[in-house]
C-alpha cells in the first residue's frame, strides 16, 4: 500500500487533503487484511471445487461411481460442490419468495391507487337552452324578412344597388 499514491488519489477525487498519518489509512489497511483474507478463503473453496470436479470427471470417464473424497481442510469436497450447486438455502428463497411478493403487492396497490386517484372528474356537459327573444328583437326580425322580400320583387338593378348599399358598413 502506497500512501502517498492513496493521498493524491483522494485528493484528485474529492480535492481533501489527507496526511499520511491520518486515522483514515489504518482503515485501508484494515479493508486490505479483510479483503485478502477473502480472497484466500474464496481461492481455496474454489480449488476444492476443481479438484473434486476433477475427480468426478476422473470416475465418470472410468465408468466408476462416484465416491466422496476424504474431507480436506475446513469443509470436505462435497460440501464444497453443494455449496456452489445451491448458492441460497431455503430460509433464503422463503425470503427471497416473500420480498417478491411484497413488492408485486407494493406494486399492484400503487397502481390500483393511481387508478383510482387519477381518474378525470367526469363533469356533465352543459344544457342549453335558448332564451326567450325580446319583443324588440321579434320586430327586428319581422322587419328584417319583409325587408328581404321587398328586396327580391325589385328590378335586377334596383336589387344590385339596394345590395351594394347593404353590404357598406
Amino acid at each position: 500500500m502506497d500512501r502517498q499514491k492513496l493521498r493524491a488519489l483522494v485528493f484528485e477525487k474529492t480535492g481533501i487533503k489527507v496526511d499520511c498519518d491520518d486515522p483514515i489509512f489504518a482503515l485501508v489497511a484494515l479493508n486490505e487484511a479483510v479483503l485478502a483474507d477473502t480472497v484466500e478463503r474464496q481461492v481455496a473453496l474454489l480449488d476444492a471445487a476443481a479438484q473434486e470436479l476433477a475427480r468426478q470427471a476422473r470416475g465418470a470417464a472410468a465408468g466408476a461411481p462416484a465416491a466422496p473424497l476424504a474431507p480436506a481442510g475446513d469443509a470436505p469436497p462435497l460440501a464444497v460442490a453443494s455449496q456452489a450447486a445451491a448458492p441460497f438455502a431455503p430460509r433464503d428463497w422463503r425470503l427471497l419468495g416473500g420480498a417478491a411478493a411484497v413488492a408485486a403487492f407494493s406494486a399492484l396497490l400503487v397502481l390500483a391507487g393511481q387508478a383510482w386517484l387519477a381518474k378525470p372528474p367526469v363533469i356533465p356537459a352543459p344544457a342549453v337552452t335558448a332564451l326567450a327573444l325580446t319583443p324588440q328583437q321579434s320586430a327586428a326580425i319581422e322587419q328584417g324578412d319583409k325587408l328581404a322580400r321587398a328586396v327580391q320583387k325589385l328590378d335586377p338593378k334596383s336589387r344590385a344597388l339596394v345590395q351594394a348599399e347593404m353590404q357598406k358598413p
